[in-house]
């Protein structure tokens, strides 16, 4: 009896520690990098939105486990000479709130970033989504055509896989494993091994100099964010299973740009179907590119953005 009161004892305090320095982990993150835009009350929910430039509206989707900050690194102040940028933090990540408890699905992320954008005054967006962005893209111009003027797949998963989900996203969406795991790894693992891991997605190029400095990698290992991440994921694949029959009827212009070296979403699983699913879809393989082409090709990049555009009948500024 005695021996179980102490087990008990220290467990309460190893927890306690972990919530203490996984809060602690936290405040750090939100401090080293808060919001760079407005957070706007769409529907009930806080959106973080950077607003920047002049021209046709232009909306920025990022991936998975990452934040806006990925887009408004290098892409966004390329881009903000020719276009009104507006790059939105997808719900439970970077500084926009999550919208429930079991994941928000790609439908759902689509509807909220659509009317966010739809609240700063863009009714008819060009929008971009990048890797799990390119699905909610997807989903957007699948189930809100009216609302958008062209699609930009970059890198962007698409189309159902065979590959295994990782064990951390399988462990973080677990409903009894995931909420007692998130504390213990936001309070333990360390920026330094999420920053490893974020120079391994930029292969077989390098990372930019100064990226890390400017993405905030640190907010990942927030306890909702890997729990919402590693939910998100989880549901992808049957998400996509029942988005992927319907891109036919995508009716905008479309143009998909991804990288032959590309290790995490393969190009002749997700952008090679696509082009052909999609009737007026337009496809640009870029020979020895990986998964991060934004960083890697931006030049590429903002050509076929400014061929959506102009497909769409939009002009913006050379």
């Amino acid at each position: 009896m005695k021996f179980a009161l102490l087990a008990a004892l220290a467990l309460a305090g190893l927890a306690a520690l972990a919530l203490w320095k996984a809060r602690a982990h936290e405040a750090r993150a939100e401090a080293a990098f808060p919001p760079e835009g407005r957070l706007i009350e769409v529907n009930g929910h806080r959106v973080h939105a950077v607003v920047t430039g002049d021209g046709p509206d232009l909306v920025l989707i990022h991936g998975a486990s990452g934040n806006a900050r990925d887009l408004t690194f290098d892409l966004a102040p390329r881009l903000a000479a020719r276009y009104r940028v507006i790059v939105l933090d997808r719900p439970g990540l970077g500084h926009t709130g999550r919208i429930d408890a079991d994941g928000a699905s790609i439908t759902e992320q689509a509807a909220l970033l659509q009317a966010a954008a739809a609240a700063l005054g863009a009714e008819r967006p060009v929008v971009l989504g990048h890797s799990y962005g390119g699905a909610v893209a997807l989903a957007w111009a699948v189930t809100r055509p009216e609302t958008l003027a062209a699609l930009v797949s970059l890198a962007g998963a698409s189309h159902p896989w065979q590959s295994a989900l990782p064990l951390q996203y399988r462990l973080l969406s677990h409903p009894l494993i995931g909420p007692l795991l998130a504390p213990v790894l936001s309070a333990l693992v360390s920026d330094a091994y999420v920053e490893r891991a974020v120079a391994g997605i930029f292969a077989p190029q390098d990372m930019p100099a100064g990226y890390l400095a400017h993405v905030g990698a640190a907010l990942t290992l927030r306890r909702a964010t890997l729990r919402e991440n590693a939910l998100q994921r989880a549901n992808l694949l049957g998400e996509i299973e029942a988005l992927h029959p319907r891109y036919p009827r995508i009716s905008v212009p479309v143009e998909i740009v991804h990288g032959d070296r590309d290790t995490t979403v393969g190009l002749a699983v997700h952008a090679e179907p696509l082009a052909r699913a999609v009737p007026d879809s337009r496809l640009t393989v870029l020979p020895g590119i990986g998964h991060m082409p934004h960083h890697a090709a931006p030049e590429a990049v903002i050509a076929a953005i400014d061929r959506a555009a102009r497909r769409a009948g939009l002009n913006p500024a050379p």
